[in-house]
């Protein structure tokens, strides 16, 4: 959810039909920079989206992975239309089937830093979007 709130909050700007906004915080990671493949919902949605359309806003898709976990979870909960949207994609790193209907970018396989994308919860306060160093990044932690 952090991560997308800068994205989200340029998207709405742009929206020219009445919405409502709810977040879900899930994890995937537990602490670490690596996809676990292990989802954990921490914050629920409080809105019922039986037959309202809904649009998943990310801030950057890879793998995939807990994107399409997520999906069918909110697909379960029978809404009219279901649609994904993101700032990057990273189609090339994709490990599942995954159809994401808007993606501002797609990107390279770099670590990704800036406007609400963090390292370790930092420089998500950077204005733009940047490549992080390797020599910096410790995936070992």
């Amino acid at each position: 959810m952090k991560g997308s709130v800068p994205f989200l909050a340029s998207l709405i700007k742009k929206l020219e039909v009445d919405f409502a906004i709810d977040f879900m915080t899930l994890s995937s990671y537990a602490g670490k920079s690596a996809n676990t493949g292990n989802l954990k919902v921490i914050m629920d949605l409080d809105t019922d989206i039986k037959n309202r359309d809904v649009l998943i806003v990310e801030d950057i898709i890879d793998s995939g992975v807990t994107l399409a976990k997520v999906e069918k979870m909110l697909k379960e909960r029978n809404p009219k239309s279901l649609s994904i949207v993101t700032l990057m994609d990273k189609p090339h790193n994709r490990e599942v089937n995954l159809k994401v209907d808007y993606a501002c970018f797609l990107v390279e396989n770099y670590f990704l830093v800036g406007f609400g994308l963090d390292y370790k919860e930092k420089l998500r306060n950077l204005p733009y979007i940047g490549i992080m160093d390797e020599k910096f990044i410790d995936l070992n932690e």
